[in-house]
């Protein structure tokens, strides 16, 4: 009986060490992996990118490598001078070495705070005209420290192109904003070097048996209208510009893409490019995109850019709202009379 009993309490026990103990331990073990395990929206590889753009910036010849960085920054602030507004506090994020922030002068902005992930970058980077206030500061694109509703204007120039979570920094630079405020950015997108990527993995094909991801993904056009959108944008605008670069051949692109600091940064990239793959990739760009410069008849190759442009505003009252359904005075059909309705605009009410 005292043997039954004394089994009886083993096999209680047993059940409770395997049924309880080993349950809570597992969920601990768990919590702390899930902890360190990179999140869905994880695709580029943040810690490294930081690495190639000091890499990039304590160059002595870094400034060769901005001509397309500059160009953009310049089509950017073109934009910035079609808001007839001055802005009190202005922040240039990922301002680069100052592509945008050079070109503002006191006539639209009051005080700017400059911004980028890199120290060595703010170093070199440009400050605007004199007058205006200036200051700045390393910030992750990814973690904005700015307080809501206390910013008038954000400007982004081809940086965000490399952040994992663009929803929430689309959110964060909202909340960021005073009502009516606007966010102007660039970015790359869409078929950005889409002759290097595809000449790169038809080689990768050849020779390695499969394909690599050695060009980040770029964001779509649509996808970048809906994501602000969501975030609570209003007064969209989008447009696209693409800029065609010449090169001698891949590998003076590839440098310079170096120079940018605009390496690969993809999570899952392979660490090296096999010479063979890299020859080959040279062999089939130049085969399929390479042609001659109608003006120095030289051969050489093409390297696409297609810069998203993108306005949106924070919502406010006072912003002009659509008329209801129904309130129009013209019709449509009438528009082969157009003449006429000129004459009698003075006679429509508005």
């Amino acid at each position: 009986m005292i043997k039954q009993m004394s089994s009886c309490k083993m096999n209680i026990l047993r059940k409770l060490v395997t049924n309880a103990k080993p349950k809570l331990f597992i969920r601990k073990l768990a919590t702390l992996k899930n902890a360190n395990e990179p999140t869905p929206m994880t695709v580029f590889d943040r810690k490294a990118k930081v690495i190639q753009k000091q890499r990039a910036a304590i160059a002595e010849d870094s400034s060769v490598y901005e001509y397309i960085k500059e160009e953009v920054g310049y089509r950017l602030s073109d934009r910035l001078f079609d808001i007839k507004r001055q802005f009190n506090l202005v922040v240039d994020l990922g301002c680069g070495y100052g592509h945008v922030s050079k070109h503002i002068s006191i006539d639209n902005v009051k005080e700017l705070i400059m911004c980028d992930i890199c120290q060595e970058i703010l170093n070199k980077a440009k400050n605007p005209e004199p007058g205006v206030k200036v200051s700045k500061i390393v910030v992750d694109e990814e973690k904005l420290p700015f307080e809501n509703d206390s910013i008038d204007l954000i400007i982004s120039c081809l940086n965000l192109h490399w952040v994992n979570n663009l929803p929430s920094t689309f959110l964060q630079i909202k909340n960021s904003l005073k009502n009516d405020g606007v966010f102007l950015g660039a970015m790359l997108a869409g078929d950005t070097l889409f002759e290097l990527r595809s000449s790169l993995q038809l080689a990768g094909i050849e020779r390695d048996g499969g394909i690599a991801p050695r060009i980040s993904p770029f964001v779509r056009l649509r996808d970048v209208g809906a994501l602000m959108q969501s975030a609570g944008f209003s007064m969209l605008t989008l447009d696209t510009d693409e800029l065609i670069i010449r090169y001698p051949s891949m590998f003076e692109l590839m440098w310079d893409l170096k120079g940018m600091g605009e390496n690969n940064a993809v999570l899952q990239r392979p660490l090296r490019l096999n010479k063979n793959t890299m020859f080959s990739a040279a062999t089939i760009y130049d085969k399929l995109y390479g042609n001659k410069d109608d003006d120095s008849d030289t051969k050489g190759i093409p390297a696409t850019f297609q810069i998203l442009y993108m306005i949106g505003w924070k919502p406010d009252p006072s912003q002009p709202k659509p008329l209801s359904r129904g309130s129009g005075q013209i019709s449509i059909k009438d528009i082969g009379e157009l003449d006429k309705i000129v004459k009698n605009l003075g006679k429509i009410e508005t």
